[in-house]
């Protein structure tokens, strides 16, 4: 019997740890979240805004208290006014001077003397002005990472779980995995950083060679310049002097295109790109055809491609396998981990979730 319970409370700490949710207002205008195959009512009173990500929501109620729902159960978190932030994992809120937060179904204050602060999926980024130092909280640790000599403001380029800022004397540095790494003094030379999730890159101004940051590691990934990159999640994708598009990862260079992309964008784990009006995408090592047009709006998240088709509905490219949701016009949709979420013009909601359709 003792094997048993142990096995039920391992079991309801995972599902609890990667339930995702998927929120929104239905038609009753009530707050509601897909789960489990249906949707799920979070509020039965309007609420006033709120904010999401894969496994969490925060919203201000009616009476304008904060709140959280992570898929399992609602939080009263405070009663007070304040401005608050989340990411797929994290929720960080501000109270007066207090930078508060919460992970994984636990609270913590991070400090009482907060200035800005930013929330990525990894990190939280903050400013402490009883220190006059720039924090970061990852993997449950707080990194007081700079502390600096007069004014400072946050750091302009931070990621997933990367955060590049420049110290006193105008040096770049990056942290990465509870750790800083140097990355050079550039004086007036304007950087252009790119970063993913454990990897950034950017173009030298010295040298113009093109630098990857891969795990811990400087790498020059091309010794002429190029024309433009972008970070994913563990690869870059860059466009070089001909036109031709190349995906990095695990220190290996691939070809994706040699017909000069008219456009392509990169997030997380999904590269999308077009040759002429073929459009393509790239996820998880496979390549696959998309749609014969370029749409006109589209998001990227996660595994997930979802866009506009040609009769103005939803489609979407989930696993590297196309799926059609609707072709009713002005449907507004999102991506929640790995779930569309379409509201329809008449407030109905579709769910297109691991290939099946779901209407409320």
């Amino acid at each position: 019997m003792k094997k048993i319970s142990t096995f039920l409370l391992v079991f309801c700490s995972i599902s609890h740890f990667w339930c995702q949710v998927a929120p929104t207002k239905d038609f009753n205008n009530f707050f509601v979240s897909f789960q489990d195959g249906f949707f799920r009512q979070i509020e039965i009173q309007p609420i006033i805004s709120y904010k999401a990500g894969d496994e969490l929501v925060a919203y201000i109620d009616t009476r304008g208290n904060l709140r959280l729902w992570d898929g399992v159960e609602r939080k009263d978190v405070t009663a007070l006014n304040v401005q608050y932030e989340v990411s797929d994992h994290l929720l960080a809120y501000k109270i007066a001077g207090a930078l508060k937060m919460w992970d994984a179904g636990k609270f913590q204050t991070l400090t009482t003397f907060a200035k800005d602060f930013a929330v990525k999926d990894s990190i939280i980024v903050y400013q402490d002005s009883r220190y006059n130092s720039l924090s970061v909280y990852c993997n449950k640790q707080i990194f007081p990472v700079l502390t600096y000599f007069s004014e400072f403001a946050m750091p302009t380029t931070i990621g997933e779980n990367i955060a590049i800022f420049k110290d006193n004397s105008n040096t770049y540095h990056a942290f990465w995995n509870g750790k800083t790494y140097e990355i050079g003094t550039f004086n007036e030379e304007i950087m252009n950083f790119d970063i993913g999730t454990d990897v950034f890159c950017y173009k030298d101004p010295y040298s113009q060679t093109f630098i990857a940051f891969d795990k811990g590691e400087f790498l020059e990934i091309e010794s002429l310049p190029i024309k433009k990159y972008k970070s994913g999640r563990g690869f870059i994708i860059y466009e070089d002097l001909n036109g031709n598009l190349w995906h990095y990862g695990n220190q290996e260079k691939k070809q994706l295109s040699n017909f000069s992309t008219s456009f392509w964008d990169v997030k997380d784990d999904m590269t999308i790109w077009a040759e002429n009006s073929y459009l393509f995408s790239y996820s998880n090592g496979q390549k696959q055809d998309v749609a014969t047009y370029i749409p006109t709006s589209y998001l990227i998240k996660n595994n997930v491609f979802a866009f506009k088709n040609l009769m103005g509905g939803v489609s979407a490219m989930v696993n590297n396998k196309l799926e059609e949701i609707t072709n009713m016009p002005d449907s507004e949709f999102e991506i929640y981990g790995n779930k569309v979420l379409v509201r329809l013009p008449n407030k109905s909601l579709i769910i297109l979730n691991e290939g099946k359709k779901y209407n409320n």
